[in-house]
């Protein structure tokens, strides 16, 4: 069926149609039958407000189902997780009369520090971009639309709405890039917002690179580019960027720039036409959720329909996406009958979310102390409570605080400590300083350490925090992040070994915040920011480096044991390879494992990461039961961006494909040779030696003539001309070599020099 085109309206009605009515809905036509689009929050909770309302999170919106955030789903390294996030999302906005949920954040964890960290998944492209996608289809299969966001190089909060993110070519490519090009491609979501800030000098919203030659024309993207919210700065040249849909209303500021540039002359309105359109399949969508009855006002049970099976629904999800950071001595999961105490504000005061415009009214919240405590109770147990610090309620002193604590942990069999990072230390709208938790919870920690038989440390947070200081004094880390409103339950549930905890890291734990690769240049001076680091973010840096993370990337356990017991690699046309792992569960109970696939190389004219992740996927196995993981790795698996050439390049030579536990320890590994691409570089006689002797044809011959020209130079000063001499000149120009050194070296070698140059040049120098 052919697609309509844009109505046939006023120049100015048309150009209001690209700009927002209010905060949450796109303008209305009635006389065109164009009803307004209805777009609200967030990545993790339906944050719908109404009518009126903020961008900031802090007036009331819809009680909705808060699920774990992109940190937590992050760490499941599970797309169904995501997805069925999406899909519950989906539901609820469909109740609301959303057509539009503005999510996921796959932005890059560029550094711990970053404020807004627990709205993204990974420092990782490819788990961001597998569970970005899932999570987009999620919606879009139930018939609501996705704005993948914040696009693009969005990753700090310090000085977001101007700074510069100046980054090469390579590293946006093959880091800041790729995750968002997965979304598109396999997600196909209705919308993409682009990001406040600039991006080498650019602001996003105005960069056309960006918006049309790299998303649509590269990656085909056919839906809405939208704004985020007031990052417009020149509409005119927005438009002509590639952006579609202001947002929100700017008092038609916007509109009116448009109106007299299309005037003028100085904007073509098939700009505006071009826009037009593409709003108009999203218009047009059948069955949107805003073109159906919305319930009335202070009638709650259609909005409230299915809250309870999705309550359910994210306390099932939040094992998976737990971390067992450690368990020395299986103190978990606890054992039957024990006395224990759980300490700690955040066991009754629990940490759902982040701050900021992705914050959930939730509809219903389980506190962690009556979760353990019933299911503590139901094993035969007791449980015993201290404060331990103060809470945003409590005004108790410290002292007194850890020493009631420390008296109910010497009490007990096992001391459960609920510590992390509140509200007030990260959030939307600046970045933190520190990796550190609180001075007086790594005190009560210690202490609690002491006086208690046995230590668990349950940690709430959305940043990356510091786990030094107190890690050695404690049996047990479970790393918790921020799992939502039925947190509470799904720890308890994973303390008892009702649920495993069988996340993974989804990003490196350092031991100081100066070991991370962006430390020395974030965020940014005088308003920019240098990704300096290029490539190496994340684990990549730490293994190439070789400063060790204190936990690397893809680190977790469980409360199973999983062997790999063989790996099988087979090329593949067109420099491929398909993989097979095979992986054994060796323990007593059903368990769920996370295999781990990355490509190592030296290979080619670039540094590469020691390693990088190429593909993962979880798979479950009841006790003693074997399986098989299948992958196909496609050339851009081994592949890096060359800027010469302006495209993906497989290096020939050998590849190690390596099946590994986390990023720093390889499980097993095999070695593939690909032909790879080679190029023939245009040379000229002020080429460098070593440009020369990268020509797969010149190169040899030029390297035996140079070998033979120089050894009797060479040989007066006691040096061989293979291992010092040709590869010393690989700097130097050609036609600076024939020029400073042919007077001294033999006239037939440099005349032989001069002939295999000859075949290559159409002059070289007499």
């Amino acid at each position: 069926m052919e697609e309509a085109g844009p109505p046939v309206l006023p120049l100015a009605d048309k150009v209001s149609l690209l700009s927002g009515e209010g905060l949450w809905q796109t303008k209305a036509l009635p006389a065109a039958g164009l009803a307004p689009v209805t777009v609200a929050d967030g990545p993790h909770g339906l944050r719908h407000q109404g009518d009126d309302g903020d961008h900031l999170g802090l007036l009331y919106s819809v009680p909705a189902t808060c699920f774990p955030p992109a940190v937590a789903v992050g760490a499941s390294w599970d797309p169904q997780v995501a997805r069925a996030v999406g899909a519950a999302l989906a539901a609820e906005a469909s109740v609301q009369g959303v057509d539009v949920v503005l999510g996921p954040g796959v932005n890059i964890k560029r550094s711990p520090l970053c404020g807004r960290n627990f709205e993204y998944y990974s420092e990782d492209p490819l788990v961001s971009g597998e569970l970005g996608a899932a999570h987009v289809r999620g919606l879009e299969d139930n018939g609501v639309g996705a704005s993948v966001k914040h696009f693009a190089v969005n990753n700090q909060e310090t000085d977001r709405m101007q700074v510069s993110a100046e980054v090469d070519e390579r590293t946006l490519r093959e880091i800041y890039l790729p995750a968002f090009e997965r979304v598109v491609k396999q997600g196909r979501p209705s919308t993409v917002m682009c990001a406040y800030n600039r991006v080498n000098g650019v602001y996003a919203s105005e960069n056309r690179w960006l918006l049309t030659q790299v998303l649509r024309q590269e990656w085909g993207f056919e839906g809405v580019v939208i704004s985020d919210w007031g990052a417009v700065h020149d509409r005119v040249a927005a438009l002509a960027a590639g952006l579609d849909l202001q947002m929100p209303y700017d008092g038609g500021r916007g509109d009116e720039a448009v109106l007299d540039a299309v005037r003028r002359g100085d904007c073509d309105e098939a700009l505006v036409d071009t826009a037009i359109t593409r709003l108009l399949r999203l218009v047009r969508r059948p069955g949107r959720p805003g073109l159906r009855r919305r319930p009335a006002q202070g009638d709650r049970r259609e909005v409230t329909a299915g809250l309870d099976a999705h309550h359910d629904l994210a306390r099932r999800l939040g094992p998976r996406c737990m971390v067992l950071v450690k368990n020395d001595g299986a103190v978990l999961p606890l054992a039957g009958g024990l006395t224990v105490a759980v300490v700690g504000a955040f066991a009754t005061e629990p940490r759902l979310q982040g701050g900021g415009s992705s914050k959930v009214n939730p509809s219903r919240v389980d506190v962690p102390l009556d979760e353990i405590t019933a299911a503590v109770s139901a094993r035969g147990g007791q449980v015993l409570h201290a404060r331990g610090f103060a809470s945003r309620n409590d005004t108790t002193g410290a002292e007194a605080l850890r020493a009631e604590a420390v008296a109910v942990a010497g009490g007990a069999d096992v001391a459960v400590v609920m510590a992390g990072l509140t509200e007030g230390a990260e959030s939307e709208g600046f970045d933190r300083k520190t990796l550190d938790l609180p001075a007086e919870q790594v005190e009560l920690i210690r202490a609690v350490a002491a006086a208690a038989p046995r230590t668990v440390v349950v940690l709430s947070h959305g940043g990356v925090v510091s786990l030094e200081g107190w890690h050695d004094d404690v049996d047990a880390i479970l790393d918790a992040f921020l799992l939502g409103q039925a947190g509470g339950g799904a720890i308890a549930d994973v303390l008892v070994g009702v649920a495993e905890p069988s996340g993974r890291l989804a990003e490196s734990v350092p031991r100081r915040v100066q070991d991370t690769a962006a430390f020395l240049n974030y965020p940014g001076e005088q308003g920019a920011v240098r990704y300096g680091e290029g490539v190496m973010v994340g684990y990549r840096y730490h293994i190439t480096a070789d400063v060790p993370a204190r936990y690397p990337f893809g680190h977790g356990l469980g409360y199973g044991r999983v062997e790999t017991i063989g790996l099988t690699v087979e090329p593949l046309a067109i420099d491929g390879a398909r993989v097979e792992v095979q992986v054994r569960n060796t323990g007593e109970r059903q368990t769920s494992h996370v295999v781990q696939v990355y490509v190592a190389t030296q290979a080619g004219p670039v540094r590469r990461p020691t390693r990088e992740l190429r593909a993962f996927r979880r798979i479950g196995l009841a006790p003693g039961e074997s399986g098989v993981v299948s992958f196909e790795l496609d050339r851009r698996a081994f592949a890096y961006w060359d800027v010469r050439h302006g495209q993906w390049v497989v290096a020939p030579g050998d590849h190690w494909i390596q099946v590994c536990r986390d990023a720093e320890n390889v499980l097993v590994e095999r070695r593939i040779t690909l032909e790879g691409d080679r190029f023939v570089p245009d040379l000229s006689i002020d080429s460098l030696i070593g440009e020369w002797a990268a020509h797969p044809d010149v190169g040899p011959q030029l390297d035996e003539a140079l070998a033979t020209a120089l050894a009797p130079l060479l040989a007066e000063m006691g040096m061989t001309a293979q291992a010092e001499g040709s590869k010393g000149l690989h700097g130097m120009p050609l036609r600076q070599f024939i020029e400073t050194l042919g007077s001294v070296l033999p006239a037939s070698s440099v005349e032989n020099i001069r002939r295999i140059a000859q075949g290559h040049l159409t002059a070289v120098p007499g």
